[in-house]
């Protein structure tokens, strides 16, 4: 286990491999960690790329089952995990890296490339998290019933009503399309993009295609990628042709 101290805070993290940087963002909403990857109906980069590069992951901040931890910041949910991937590169060193984002990871990783898009020479977003119009308030509802409870039974620190008002910054302030960046935002964005859609009701795949169609070097794997289990062979492929076509030469 290594482990940043971060301010008030600490980021638990893993790496594998050498190479040009790639910061791997675990899915499983506000519950991502390390462990989560390569689950079922997905791989896990740090086995599947550490032969070309140095994959660095971490817990989400207050992720139950996590190591990473730090305060709940209500008024700002999106940025404070931004700030604790942002601190982890810098802690190593690592002024650009590419970045690879699970399910909240999709949303996570529009953030950090609003933040900090200067760090970001590439993103490769697998099933990300969107908003369902029909489903508006699916995020908010099983954060509540499910995160929140179990937070605020191991940290004094944190009540349900401070839950509360972090899920609804989080997910009720802006109900649109990808929570963090705008439709105008992806429309100029430049960093090359690799989307891989899913088509549940925490990943709709409407909201995925429509980011690859505005983001103007956005790249689409096949669909589905994830069933049946022998076309995710494929869909690595089409990743690690990703990786090597758009990782930096490196001094």
């Amino acid at each position: 286990m290594a482990i940043v101290e971060n301010g008030s805070g600490r980021i638990h993290y893993e790496e594998a491999g050498t190479g040009y940087p790639l910061l791997v963002i675990p899915g499983g909403g506000l519950n991502a960690t390390i462990a989560k990857l390569g689950g079922a109906g997905s791989f896990d980069p740090l086995k599947e790329f550490s032969g070309t590069h140095r994959c660095i992951a971490h817990d989400l901040r207050n992720a139950n089952g996590g190591e990473t931890i730090g305060p709940l910041e209500i008024d700002r949910p999106w940025d404070a995990f931004a700030d604790d991937q942002l601190a982890l590169m810098d802690h190593l060193g690592i002024e650009k890296f590419m970045v690879m984002g699970f399910c909240i990871g999709g949303p996570l990783t529009w953030n950090l490339i609003r933040r900090a898009p200067e760090r970001v020479s590439a993103a490769i977003l697998v099933h990300p998290s969107g908003v369902r119009p029909e489903m508006p308030d699916r995020f908010y509802t099983n954060n509540i019933e499910d995160w929140a409870v179990e937070i605020c039974a191991a940290r004094p620190d944190i009540t349900m009503a401070m839950a509360d008002a972090f899920l609804t910054k989080m997910y009720r302030s802006d109900p649109d399309f990808v929570f963090t960046v705008s439709r105008d935002f992806v429309r100029n964005c430049q960093i090359p993009l690799l989307i891989m859609p899913d088509d549940i009701p925490a990943h709709p795949f409407a909201t995925a295609m429509e980011s690859a169609l505005l983001a103007p070097n956005a790249q689409v794997s096949l669909y589905p990628w994830r069933q049946p289990a022998d076309r995710i062979p494929l869909a690595l492929r089409h990743v690690r042709t990703f990786l090597a076509a758009h990782t930096p030469a490196m001094a």
